[in-house]
């Protein structure tokens, strides 16, 4: 897709980025009375923030989780790494295939989040971990994994960076504040106890709303 037109659908959606925006609002409002997930998140990513301002910033940490959200959305889009690097100073992975996604996944794919999730799930499954008291524990590492996403992605944009000149700032933008917002439109029903349908239905709903108002004002 040649840049102009990736111009033109990243204004385009620049409309659905306020709704999703207004739909992640109310998930967060009717979500915010979940007394056991936000005190130990919110501990979590005040810890992580502490460390992000008091101590060096583990770049070399940062860098394979970059490197490696590339490799997993290769894999899941069928294609093949080929050659993988990571370094504090930066890495690069060379795959067999490519697009947006591939390319903008590290800027909105919380990777040592999930990964918390994924080893929580695994343990959950098999040792009960839930019933043994470790949820606080869980949400804690969370908010922390999810902080040290959300830092560290904006300290690696205030550099310029090949993923979004290739494929221009206000596609990118678009893109990643959809691709982030849409992971805590998923995320945060799940981990307060509520229907993820309400966060679909408001998401659509927003989105209807915003269209009709584009609409009237065309």
């Amino acid at each position: 897709m040649p840049k102009w037109l990736k111009l033109l659908v990243g204004l385009l959606l620049l409309p659905v980025c306020l709704a999703t925006a207004q739909a992640l609002w109310l998930v967060l409002t009717r979500a915010s009375g979940a007394d056991r997930f936000w005190p130990p998140f919110l501990a979590g990513v005040a810890c992580w923030v502490v460390i992000f301002l008091l101590l060096p910033k583990p770049m070399w940490i940062y860098v394979l989780g970059h490197e490696s959200t590339h490799a997993v959305w290769t894999w899941l889009f069928g294609g093949k790494v080929k050659r993988f690097k990571a370094a504090a100073s930066g890495g690069h992975v060379v795959t067999t295939k490519s697009n947006f996604l591939i390319t903008l996944a590290p800027y909105f794919f919380p990777f040592y989040a999930v990964l918390v999730v994924l080893i929580f799930s695994i343990g959950d499954l098999l040792g009960h971990w839930r019933q043994h008291g470790y949820s606080p524990w869980f949400h804690l590492l969370l908010g922390a994994a999810y902080a040290f996403h959300v830092t560290l992605t904006c300290e690696i944009l205030k550099t310029q960076q090949t993923d979004i000149t290739s494929q221009g700032y206000i596609f990118s933008a678009v893109v990643i504040f959809l691709g982030n917002a849409l992971v805590l439109l998923a995320a945060v029903p799940l981990l307060t106890g509520h229907e993820l349908y309400y966060a679909l239905r408001c998401w659509l709903d927003c989105n209807h709303q915003m269209m009709h108002r584009v609409v009237n004002l065309l």
